[in-house]
């Protein structure tokens, strides 16, 4: 496998604070990995600064082997990245399917329809309920459209903030299998995740994020039974 990401001492400031300080760490393609850590770690801003909405105070940002710590935000989506953000951020006065088509809203290929419908194979709920406003679904179901609407850029490197947040265990379930089905399919993906037992069950490797740097990193099973790993994170 090669690397598709690569962060190198990326540091990220608000005015005088340090929300990360230092980070790197690596993703291979086909990956599935996981950040995990405690409220206010800097996870989000993680995953935000990889995205383009924060911008990085040092350090760099490699991406298939290429600089992209200055690239716009839509830049990076055109490149291969794609993130649900933490509460989905749709617009609920559009339909669902105008939420999800927004993920497209970079391409101008005849192949647009085709992986709509894709995403309605993988959520079949979304189907029925296209016309609809997004803001009338339940939380699962905007979840979905979320996650629907960053599959429509064609992402190769698709960032998940929380996905499990608020949702009901079999809701939580259909998403994670929608993500390993993903990454079967060659699509990588890095997840944060609150639930850390939840990010451990269903990665490849994990990265412990604390008070914005990284403490710790390795295979994400052998890491449920480290016992700082369940002690800290776990509760059990």
């Amino acid at each position: 496998m090669s690397e598709i990401l690569t962060l190198s001492g990326l540091s990220c400031h608000y005015d005088k604070i340090i929300a990360l300080s230092d980070v790197s760490l690596s993703i291979q393609s086909g990956e599935i990995v996981s950040l995990i850590g405690a409220n206010g770690a800097g996870k989000t801003t993680l995953l935000r600064t990889i995205s383009g909405l924060n911008s990085a105070s040092s350090g760099s940002i490699h991406f298939e082997g290429t600089d992209i710590t200055s690239l716009s935000p839509d830049k990076r989506v055109i490149s291969g990245i794609a993130q649900v953000p933490e509460g989905r951020g749709l617009f609920s006065i559009l339909s669902v399917e105008d939420n999800i088509l927004l993920g497209a809203y970079t391409r101008k290929d005849a192949q647009i329809h085709t992986d709509l419908e894709d995403v309605y194979r993988r959520f079949p709920i979304l189907k029925e309920k296209r016309n609809q406003y997004a803001g009338t679904l339940s939380g699962g179901q905007q979840q979905m459209v979320a996650v629907g609407r960053a599959l429509m850029s064609c992402p190769k490197l698709l960032l998940l903030d929380e996905p499990s947040m608020g949702l009901a265990p079999i809701i939580v379930e259909d998403i994670f299998s929608a993500i390993m089905e993903l990454r079967d399919q060659g699509v990588t993906v890095f997840i944060v995740e609150q639930n850390a037992f939840l990010a451990l069950e269903h990665s490849d490797r994990t990265y412990v994020l604390e008070n914005g740097s990284i403490v710790s990193e390795g295979n994400s099973k052998e890491m449920l039974h480290n016992e700082s790993i369940i002690e800290a994170y776990l509760g059990r």
